[in-house]
């Protein structure tokens, strides 16, 4: 979560955004098959080319659902707990919870996904072209990491992030072949504009973020942060080399304090807020694991699935 200069990853996704049917597909190929992207049976087991198969890996390791152990490749807590298809809360991603959630743990990997931990933690207009994006993640490569970064690599993060993120007003293709192509694109982080030449990334209220995934999110922060007291500022504007809530969610000021007041409301043995030297900050009370919240979520999501 942490960004080290020296543990950075460009261009890996072999130009393909992520697909809605990849991490599903890629998880279950997985658990049968450790060593399947090892194997020259991926192709036939994915039943994609060599080149979306080095993506569907590349977005597992992005998305933190996998993990890398000896050139082979185990689930992770989180993985297990959404993606096994037997056990899991959400393997085929029906919930917009996960997309949320799935956004989360991209954006704040910064070693495997370094030009979506730059977007959504350190470019901050709200309107912008991709040459303009393009130029600010080069500046950021040139200052912040070590080694020369080609640029068209570069160019071509942020090709694939914006679109991957946007849907394009000008596409002729339906709001379901976009869904179906890039799912997070449902969330609104990004919008084009008409024509195509800028796009738009505004803090805005994201009501439709579950209490319980930003609870998640909150938890996890402070536990990499090692802190149990935080200044709200400091989740909303990251002055650290770690991610914060309100640049990877979009949020505004009133809306990120509106969410932590609910969780204390929700979690008053958990959380709490208080005013110190004049400064709001955020209290973690009682140690709890931040899976916990993600159960909590799909657990009452499954509740009322079956009263209906």
């Amino acid at each position: 979560m942490k960004f080290n200069k020296d543990k950075v990853s460009f261009g890996r996704h072999e130009t393909f955004p992520l697909r809605y049917s990849w991490l599903t597909k890629g998880f279950q190929s997985i658990i049968k098959n450790p060593d399947i992207f090892n194997s020259p049976e991926a192709v036939v087991e994915l039943g994609v080319g060599k080149n979306m198969v080095n993506s569907i890996r590349f977005w597992l390791l992005a998305s933190k659902l996998v993990k890398n152990s000896d050139n082979k490749y185990q689930p992770t807590e989180i993985g297990s707990l959404i993606f096994d298809v037997k056990k899991g809360f959400d393997p085929f991603m029906e919930d917009e919870a996960t997309l949320w959630l799935i956004h989360w743990l991209i954006s704040t990997n910064p070693e495997n996904a370094t030009s979506w931990f730059w977007f959504f933690n350190r470019f901050h207009k709200p309107e912008f072209s991709i040459e303009e994006t393009s130029e600010s993640l080069i500046e950021f490569a040139n200052h912040n990491i070590h080694g020369k970064k080609a640029s068209t690599t570069l160019k071509g993060d942020t090709a694939i992030l914006l679109r991957m993120y946007s849907r394009s007003r000008g596409n002729t293709r339906t709001s379901l072949e976009e869904a179906l192509d890039s799912p997070l694109s449902l969330l609104r982080l990004i919008s084009q504009a008409p024509g195509g030449r800028t796009y738009f990334s505004y803090p805005e209220e994201r009501e439709d973020l579950s209490l319980s995934i930003f609870g998640f999110t909150v938890l996890e922060l402070l536990e990499n942060l090692n802190k149990k007291t935080i200044p709200i500022g400091e989740l909303m504007y990251s002055k650290t080399e770690f991610p914060s809530l309100g640049a990877v969610f979009r949020l505004t000021e009133n809306s990120l304090i509106s969410k932590l007041e609910n969780l204390v409301l929700k979690n008053p043995d958990i959380f709490d807020i208080r005013e110190t030297a004049g400064i709001h900050q955020f209290y973690w009370l009682k140690t709890v694991d931040p899976i916990t919240f993600l159960k909590q979520h799909y657990n009452s999501e499954h509740q009322l699935k079956n009263a209906a």
